[in-house]
């Protein structure tokens, strides 16, 4: 049976812990779809093809421009020793006119009567590395929406934070609307960040009305870290240098 795609033009929220307060609320578009079926997709998307916004698996599922899609999700399991998964969505930021950055997409894997039962989160920075947390219970039963999840923090995102700490993620994902948190702590600051919105089937239209609301897509996400991290400096808090990205693509 070919599906079809998701629409979720939601909103993120950042809050910095600690003593250099920032925060800022923005709206997002995210695309959330089976990784592995045939989807059905308006004019103006491409699915692994061209269209004026596009999912490509080539940017997911491995090095950045380099992905192998649900084919590596498939061997991330097998080597972390998750099995019952019998299907794999991918949540994330679209290509838009060709370009896509996504500081974190999500691939949610759910067993045969559809309750999510492990999350990978595709963490990518501004240096062009990425990262994967990846989020189960140890005896691999369903993620409910009041779950918390914790992983060892290993991977640069930001200057102006440590790579050491820990995340807290809790997943609330229905057919109608979706919530991720992710709680960032180290010593006394960190960050808070937030995914929320509603479900709604994409379409042309959307798409259209999204680059009116949000023109240039992922080219707007640079633009807004590049914005927050100046603020940060002038803020006065402190700069650190990326260090080399870790050995293992994937962590718990």
């Amino acid at each position: 049976m070919t599906k079809t795609v998701d629409h979720i033009a939601g909103q993120t929220f950042h809050g910095r812990k600690g003593a250099v307060k920032n925060a800022f609320r923005y709206s997002i578009d995210y695309v959330l779809c089976d990784a592995e079926a045939e989807v059905q997709t308006p004019a103006l998307f491409g699915r692994n093809r061209v269209g004026l916004a596009s999912l490509q698996d080539a940017d997911h599922g491995g090095a950045p421009k380099q992905g192998t899609g649900a084919k590596w999700v498939r061997q991330v399991l097998q080597e972390h020793q998750i099995t019952g998964v019998e299907q794999i969505e991918i949540l994330a930021q679209p290509r838009i006119l060709g370009h896509v950055f996504n500081p974190v997409s999500f691939w949610l894997c759910r067993n045969s009567h559809g309750a999510l039962i492990t999350v990978i989160a595709e963490v990518s920075n501004t240096y062009g590395d990425r990262h994967c947390y990846l989020c189960a219970h140890p005896d691999q039963r369903a993620i409910n929406a009041t779950d918390q999840i914790s992983a060892t923090k290993i991977f640069h995102v930001s200057p102006f934070q440590p790579v050491a700490g820990s995340y807290t993620f809790r997943f609330d994902i229905t057919d109608e609307k979706l919530g991720i948190w992710i709680d960032y702590t180290a010593g006394q600051g960190g960050l808070i960040a937030t995914l929320t919105g509603k479900r709604h089937r994409l379409s042309s239209f959307g798409i259209l009305k999204a680059m009116v609301r949000r023109p240039f897509g992922s080219r707007r996400v640079l633009a807004l870290i590049h914005w927050q991290a100046a603020k940060l400096w002038w803020k006065g808090a402190g700069f650190r240098n990326r260090p080399e990205p870790p050995s293992s693509d994937v962590s718990r």
